[in-house]
């Protein structure tokens, strides 16, 4: 663990050779060490996304979180962002693809890059995370509460036109993994997980699935009604030794 760490406000090549801000951070010493590319929530890129990517420099890992909106509306604020998002259908998949292409490409011309890099994302960037994973080569994936994996949406939640199922891309997955639910939760629901997992399994990949009782969507986020912190501490733990078995030198 790293208590000396940089924090910073970047620009990165993303999709289209189009310029994003992206927020990084990471130990300041030069030891190798494994990347994680954190993608934001539906909520947009927050304060909330941030704490995350700090967290994973001060346990000894490069992190990065690309702003999904930023082309939607550049410097605005994170909700306003979100609601642009939402205005215009939602970011399509291929260019959350190739965002997530030149953040990894950007922890992978580090200094201190081992050469492996691990994805995580909570709700839709926990649907971003599979995404990713059977897009593009890594080396570890933790989806945590990622809905529309399975099945899409109602049309009368409202939710973005791009939200459309990925089990056709499930062969495709490039790495282990590691799946973090509630048993309340409803986007997705335990059916869904449990048949994701499932046909995962058919596969021949390899996951981790937890579903954890008492905890409903989002139990990760400290700032709304919704985190259970037991819940939240156990999945913490299932992370590190999840990325420590596989982003290690």
């Amino acid at each position: 663990m790293s208590d000396a760490m940089l924090a910073e406000t970047i620009t990165i090549t993303g999709d289209g050779g189009d310029e994003i801000e992206a927020y990084l951070a990471r130990p300041l010493d030069t030891a190798p060490r494994g990347g994680v590319l954190v993608i934001h929530h539906m909520p947009g890129y927050d304060e909330g996304t941030k704490e995350i990517v700090r967290r994973f420099a001060v346990n000894g890992y490069n992190a990065i979180a690309p702003n999904l909106f930023h082309r939607v509306a550049p410097g605005a604020s994170p909700d306003d962002a979100a609601a642009a998002a939402r205005a215009q259908g939602g970011v399509p998949d291929s260019q959350v693809v190739g965002d997530a292409d030149g953040a990894i490409r950007h922890l992978k011309s580090l200094e201190s890059s081992n050469g492996k890099v691990g994805v995580i994302g909570y709700c839709s960037g926990g649907r971003h995370t599979f995404l990713v994973a059977c897009s593009l080569p890594v080396d570890a994936a933790v989806d945590c509460y990622g809905a529309f994996v399975v099945r899409s949406p109602d049309p009368a939640l409202g939710m973005p036109a791009t939200m459309k199922p990925l089990m056709d891309i499930a062969p495709n997955l490039s790495s282990p993994l590691l799946g973090l639910f509630g048993a309340d939760d409803r986007f997705p629901t335990p059916e869904e997980t449990a048949e994701l997992e499932a046909e995962l399994k058919r596969l021949g990949k390899t996951t981790e699935f937890h579903t954890y009782e008492g905890a409903g969507h989002a139990f990760f986020s400290v700032e709304r009604p919704s985190y259970r912190s037991e819940a939240a501490a156990d999945g913490w733990q299932k992370v590190f030794d999840f990325y420590g078995r596989h982003l290690a030198s």
